[in-house]
């Protein structure tokens, strides 16, 4: 109790997104910059065209059989429509957005890449694929998930939080907190009967890490960061990963242990050793199963 958990900081993070095209495109900066001005709201728009003109983002457009093969069966998974997977089957040509930026914030890489390729893909009716996830996304997914006027991101538009079921309940692990070079949240062995529980509370978890991870960034540029072992997550940190608020102050504290094989993972678990178990946690912070909504 009480100690810290040391994670490097990555020198340079990317994102990747592609945009499925029936055809290639004459121009495709040209396009992207009248695209990006006409869709994407200030400041980021201003943030964005100046990263089309820079070394920072990068657009390569080639038959789509000079790529590796996108992961059909994922996308499809991960809530892909068959309209879009049907034209993914028969894109002629991909047009790969790659951008480039240091962990902190603003995540430019993320977000210049994303808004460029989804004002392409709006334009074009072409489905954007988030290389990451990876995900078809919509355009009003695009939209909602980057900055407008407000400066309001919400983090499930940028995570997924995938379990699976296994013999002695499910495993979660998030996909997302890479983007910001983090490692990822998991949890093993979660009863069934806390799925929907325990995701919401993993969520408040990752904003709270998150949101620890980029305060010590804003200062320098560490090689190194010091994260508490043990932190608290309340229903703020839940509903503020989803962009909205709650005035509730109620906390639990958990325990973050760092794993690293296969890759490093954060394990969440209870805090404390003993009696406390996933379902206690979920009962002090969101009540009885019969009493929640």
């Amino acid at each position: 109790m009480g100690e810290d958990l040391t994670l490097p900081v990555p020198e340079t993070l990317h994102g990747t997104y592609a945009v499925a095209l029936p055809e290639p495109i004459a121009d495709p900066a040209d396009l992207a910059r009248g695209e990006v001005a006409r869709r994407t709201a200030p400041p980021l728009r201003g943030r964005v065209l100046g990263m089309l003109d820079s070394p920072m983002l990068s657009l390569d457009q080639r038959p789509a059989s000079h790529f590796p093969p996108l992961p059909r069966d994922l996308l499809a998974a991960f809530g892909a429509a068959p309209s879009d997977l049907a034209a993914i089957d028969t894109a002629t040509h991909l047009l790969a957005v790659r951008a480039a930026y240091r962990p902190g914030h603003p995540p430019a890489h993320e977000w210049g890449a994303r808004a460029v390729a989804g004002a392409v893909g709006a334009a074009l009716g072409a489905p954007v694929i988030d290389v990451f996830t990876p995900q078809v996304l919509s355009p009003g997914h695009v939209a909602r998930s980057l900055p407008g006027l407000d400066g309001i991101v919400r983090l499930t538009d940028w995570m997924l939080l995938p379990h699976t079921p296994g013999p002695h309940g499910f495993f979660f692990s998030t996909k997302g907190l890479a983007r910001y070079g983090l490692p990822e949240l998991q949890t093993e062995n979660v009863p069934s009967g806390l799925v929907e529980p325990w995701g919401r509370l993993l969520n408040g978890v990752a904003f709270r890490v998150l949101e620890l991870w980029l305060d010590e960034l804003r200062v320098d540029q560490p090689v190194a960061i010091d994260l508490p072992e043990t932190i608290s997550v309340g229903l703020q940190d839940i509903a503020a990963a989803q962009g909205t608020g709650d005035p509730s102050r109620r906390e639990v504290a958990v325990r973050l242990s760092l794993d690293r094989a296969p890759e490093p993972a954060l394990t969440v678990g209870p805090a404390r050793d003993g009696p406390e178990t996933l379902q206690a946690l979920c009962t002090a912070l969101f009540g009885s199963p019969e009493s929640r909504p």
